[in-house]
């Protein structure tokens, strides 16, 4: 992560993608997730966030665990969101079933 000329910030991925990253003043958090990030392994993804101090989301319709990932449904998701309240996914990064 860096911040670039603008002030914004450009999130670098792993794959040698980046994401811009900027602030809205009147900024309304959609009521859907709005990013995911497709990851190995969720569960190491989600201890290494809740170390970190990070929050994950609970919804109570969906069937999660104590750690607040979906399974079941393949593939396995969790749910966070950002300091301006979007919503985002860690999805296991697996084949659809047919």
């Amino acid at each position: 992560m860096t911040t670039n000329a603008m002030g914004f910030i450009d999130l670098h991925l792993p794959n040698g993608a980046s994401v811009l990253v900027y602030e809205k003043p009147d900024h309304t958090p959609a009521g859907f997730t709005v990013l995911n990030f497709l990851v190995d392994d969720v569960d190491a993804a989600v201890t290494d966030l809740v170390g970190r101090g990070v929050t994950m989301e609970h919804y109570s319709d969906l069937p999660q665990d104590s750690t607040e990932v979906m399974r079941g449904k393949r593939p396995d998701i969790a749910w966070l969101t950002d300091p301006a309240g979007n919503v985002i996914a860690l999805i296991k990064n697996e084949p659809l079933p047919s």
